[in-house]
């Protein structure tokens, strides 16, 4: 049989070219003749192969693949890729085999084939873990062949161009999934010509009744807008001219869902839109670009708030434009795009613009390196065993809602919206996520649970004895931290998770203002039962690999009342960038806010707090690495512990007079023992007291010298 599709494939190819394959060829001009002729042949295999087919809607099914070949041709692909969209379909639904695929048409065309045919065995499943696993091989077959995902993008379009003659419950389905999945692939690959092509077909049929309502609303918007543009276009290319600048507008409206999915993100009318319609200003070059952009802020006000250069500081796809908004005519809203001739093609095609798989340089474009280094992050995450789990790790980085965040070498990472220090420090690489225990941002410290936002600059502090801690579920956004932080949680023995949850419960716990040793027995039969636990190990091991948030736990535990009641009492002491980190305040030196302090990782205690004036820190100079930078909280309420020396003239009743003092004070005295007895009838008398802060500490202190029996008062350092 397949022998017999040889047969009439090399029979067709002795013949005039029908006028589907004429049409095809034309758009091939940037091909050489021997491209051109594996492009005829693989026509002719699929022509026959599907002779006796034909789609849905009537016609001879060879239209699909052409029609296919022709999306990729747009996007000036290589020869193999658009003989592999024009037999994409051959091996599942005809007799061409893989035999005849390789034979004929050689290893590389037979497995981009083979790999979109892959990916539609399953695609249409009902079962939701089979579609999980479909678009998992789909990433993953993008990661071995970037390729195989643009032709099943154009595959995508050219179906979703036809759905018409399916019926209403097919229409919907394919095009909410077009919407969800693919559009956003293509926008995060940077291909917008795909990309806002799928959106437009699939918003069409997904949300008929929006579609028909937006669209009527906007025709009667932009009546009138056209020929404002029109006016603004030739005063701007005016004064273009009068500065010698060669140039190009064009005027460009914004797609139908873009401006729906802004109103629904934003929760804004029509009428608030101000970008639905702008122009495109094309020059030669970044530095053109900049002048065109002090041009236009000439000729009309530019909006405060509506700049941005993606040109400095590209997308996440590689994008790069300079934006701005203008105030027009009569106050009209006008959004103005500035960029080179090759940042507009890289707009339109993004990681197929300047196509170079046998590129002898190895020069990529800016979408093909951020491609990369997407497509190795997928590669990175793809070990999870549930491909549900994978499906919407994914997801998260396909809608390009990002803000950009500097290291302190001044290298720009993007991150989803609502990132946090935990996101930022996986980023930079694991080593660092797994190992962070504080951040600064704009060299304030700050929690490592801190959301991050555009234009900060982000230092992550690290410990090699630290490790991460499962509490960080409960707020980390990006896929690779989440991905890394489970995969830590699971390699962990069960007495190591045990071990820590307890660590985490008891932090939890004394954070409320309360010890696990004082709670009774029955509340926790009563929280074992309530989430169905058989024993304290189990609880403490479900809170060890993440699975239960360890906070919330203690909170269920003490109950509403038990809480209200503890609230004013106690209140959470923080140094900052520490959260979920055990804080203990060193003895030694007992360290009160206003101090100047530096933290000791200790294996037992968690982080240690000392004084930078304490003697102690000799003692620990070969372990370095254990010590890290520290900084109060802003909103610290209740007072600690520190020691102050009164030396003072030995006499009766100067005890006494002392503690009165403190106490006129309204100073809390924890302790008090005698020190040193000296020759001249002095004394040195040791205060363990409660203040707020070093200022609070500096005032008592005065008070206490200006009494006419005291001859010095300092701190403690033992």
């Amino acid at each position: 049989m397949p022998e017999s599709v040889k047969k009439f494939a090399d029979e067709m190819l002795e013949r005039k070219p029908t006028k589907l394959l004429k049409q095809l060829i034309s758009e091939l001009d940037y091909l050489d003749k021997e491209d051109i002729d594996l492009i005829k042949k693989a026509y002719a295999y699929s022509s026959v192969a599907h002779e006796h087919q034909s789609r849905k809607s009537g016609e001879p099914y060879i239209v699909h693949p052409t029609g296919v070949a022709s999306i990729l041709a747009d996007l000036r692909l290589d020869k193999e890729s658009i003989a592999a969209g024009l037999l994409h379909d051959v091996l599942e639904d005809t007799v061409v085999n893989e035999a005849l695929l390789k034979k004929e048409f050689g290893e590389e065309v037979l497995s981009l084939v083979d790999g979109v045919s892959k990916l539609d065995q399953i695609e249409h499943s009902d079962i939701k873990h089979h579609q999980a696993e479909s678009f998992r091989k789909m990433m993953l077959a993008m990661v071995k062949d970037i390729r195989v995902i643009l032709i099943k993008l154009a595959d995508r379009l050219h179906n979703i161009q036809s759905l018409h003659a399916l019926d209403q419950g097919k229409q919907i389905k394919i095009a909410k999934e077009t919407l969800e999945v693919y559009a956003p692939i293509a926008n995060r690959l940077g291909i917008f010509n795909i990309k806002t092509a799928l959106e437009e077909e699939a918003f069409k049929y997904g949300y008929p009744f929006r579609h028909k309502i937006l669209s009527s609303s906007l025709k009667r918007k932009l009546g009138n807008q056209k020929r404002i543009l029109k006016k603004i276009s030739k005063r701007i290319s005016k004064k273009l001219n009068e500065a010698n600048i060669d140039h190009k507008i064009t005027a460009r409206e914004k797609d139908l869902y873009s401006i729906y999915t802004k109103m629904k993100r934003r929760h804004l009318s029509l009428d608030k839109i101000i970008d639905v319609y702008g122009l495109r200003i094309i020059v030669h070059s970044s530095q053109e670009c900049y002048q065109v952009l002090g041009l236009v802020h000439e000729v009309y006000k530019p909006i405060i708030g509506k700049f941005k250069d993606y040109i400095a500081i590209p997308r996440v796809n590689g994008y790069q434009s300079i934006h701005t908004s203008l105030l027009g005519p009569s106050g009209t809203p006008i959004e103005i795009q500035i960029r080179t001739k090759d940042m507009d093609q890289v707009a339109e095609s993004g990681i197929a613009a300047h196509w170079k798989y046998k590129s002898a340089t190895g020069d990529d474009s800016a979408p093909q390196i951020k491609a990369r280094e997407w497509l190795a992050n997928i590669k990175e995450i793809q070990g999870t065993a549930h491909p549900e789990e994978f499906l919407e790790r994914i997801k998260l980085d396909l809608y390009p809602d990002k803000i950009y965040v500097f290291s302190p070498d001044g290298d720009i990472y993007r991150l989803p919206n609502n990132s946090t220090c935990v996101d930022f420090a996986y980023a930079i690489h694991t080593d660092i996520g797994n190992s962070c225990i504080g951040a600064k941002i704009d060299r304030s410290q700050v929690p490592l649970r801190t959301v991050l936002e555009s234009g900060q600059t982000v230092q992550i502090m690290t410990s090699r004895y630290s490790s991460p801690d499962p509490s960080w579920l409960s707020f980390i956004t990006t896929a690779k931290a989440r991905h890394n932080l489970r995969s830590y949680l699971k390699d962990l023995n069960v007495e190591q998770t045990i071990v820590l949850g307890k660590r985490l419960f008891d932090n939890a716990l004394n954070s409320l203002g309360k010890k696990q040793r004082n709670i009774k027995k029955e509340q926790i039969s009563g929280l074992l039962e309530r989430m169905d636990f058989k024993d304290m190990e189990q609880f403490y091991e479900s809170m060890g690999v993440g699975d239960k948030n360890p906070l919330l736990m203690a909170q269920i535990l003490l109950g509403d009342e038990e809480l209200e009641n503890n609230a004013d009492d106690h209140k959470p002491l923080l140094i900052k960038g520490t959260e979920g980190v055990s804080i203990n305040f060193a003895k030694c030196c007992l360290p009160i806010p206003g101090d100047t302090i530096i933290g000791h990782l200790s294996k037992t205690k968690g982080l240690v707090i000392h004084r930078r004036q304490c003697h102690h820190l000799g003692t620990f100079i070969k372990e370095s690495s254990r010590w890290i930078g520290a900084e109060w909280s802003d909103d610290i309420e209740h007072e600690l512990s520190t020691e102050i020396t009164v030396h003072a003239k030995h006499k009766p009743g100067s005890l006494a007079a002392i503690a009165g003092k403190l106490a006129d004070n309204g100073c809390n005295v924890e302790q008090v023992s005698l020190a040193t007895e000296y020759e001249d009838e002095t004394i040195d008398i040791l205060f363990q007291i409660q203040v707020a802060n070093r200022k609070d500490l500096a005032d008592i202190m005065r008070g206490i010298k200006a009494m006419g029996n005291v001859e010095k008062v300092s701190r403690s350092l033992h």
